[in-house]
């Protein structure tokens, strides 16, 4: 094959569909070229070498030959296999969630080294650590920073003042973008309330490496509270929520009332 044709890279596997009898098309996460749909031609053959190497959610070393329609892989080795990502149901129903947001935001074809260290350390960390809901609050913050929508916590959005530490409660208003102070929170009838707590939790997470804000005191109840403002804030942005957290959202619910869900399919 000729070399020219031929270029390395490292990938995360975001989601995947049969193609043909033996085929299959995949959607990447890279760090030099962005997003990437390629083709991992007889992987769905019992003897596939590749296989194991491709699957979701998976860090993988790739050597792909420039096609003329999609690149195909020609090898593959991998570097992080997360297992716990496909064995355990809510770590599985998390990784979709934080995989589909990356495939939103990921350019097609452009450099995303910030985005790839992002997921690749979140999936590490939902493979292997237990506060999972702090893994994800982190994580849709940093993206939301990285793609160029960082919600406004430093300013009111309403005046424009410098938020002060006051008892509150703020406001969240997603259309305008951040944090209203409670002056101006109760001009604003859309606006969602938003307790000093959480203020805090979401400065201290977009200003703090993940070591530190995994460590500090934020309960359970602030970090739900944060997710369901970055859902709204999500929803402002896309016009649509995000369709692996309906079910993640589901999934919640029926932990709590002791009921049973069943892994989300692959998207098309």
């Amino acid at each position: 094959m000729d070399r020219e044709r031929l270029y390395r890279t490292e990938a995360i596997v975001l989601r995947g569909s049969d193609f043909g009898e033996a085929d299959r098309l995949l959607t990447l996460l890279t760090p030099e070229f962005g997003k990437l749909r390629v083709l991992a031609k007889g992987v769905r053959k019992i003897r596939s070498r590749k296989a194991g190497h491709l699957e979701r959610f998976m860090r993988t070393s790739l050597l792909l030959a420039r096609g003329r329609e999609l690149d195909v892989i020609s090898q593959a080795e991998v570097i992080a296999a997360h297992p716990h990502l496909r064995e355990d149901l809510i770590r599985s129903a998390m990784a979709h969630y934080a995989a589909e947001l990356a495939e939103i935001f990921a350019p097609e074809g452009e450099e995303s080294r910030a985005l790839y260290r992002l997921l690749a350390d979140t999936l590490d960390r939902l493979d292997m650590e237990e506060e999972l809901q702090r893994i994800v609050r982190y994580y849709e913050l940093h993206l939301l920073e990285i793609a160029g929508f960082r919600p406004q916590v430093e300013f009111c959005v309403g005046c424009g003042e410098p938020l002060r530490e006051e008892r509150g409660p703020y406001g969240f208003d997603p259309p305008r973008g951040g944090v209203l102070c409670p002056r101006c929170a109760p001009r604003f009838p859309a606006a969602r309330p938003l307790s000093r707590r959480a203020l805090k939790a979401m400065r201290f997470a977009l200003r703090s490496p993940y070591s530190a804000f995994r460590d500090a005191p934020f309960s359970p109840q602030t970090l739900q509270e944060i997710g369901e403002l970055v859902g709204r804030h999500f929803l402002a942005i896309l016009e649509r929520r995000p369709r692996s957290l309906a079910f993640l959202s589901e999934l919640t619910r029926a932990s709590l009332a002791g009921g049973k869900l069943s892994a989300p399919e692959d998207q098309p």
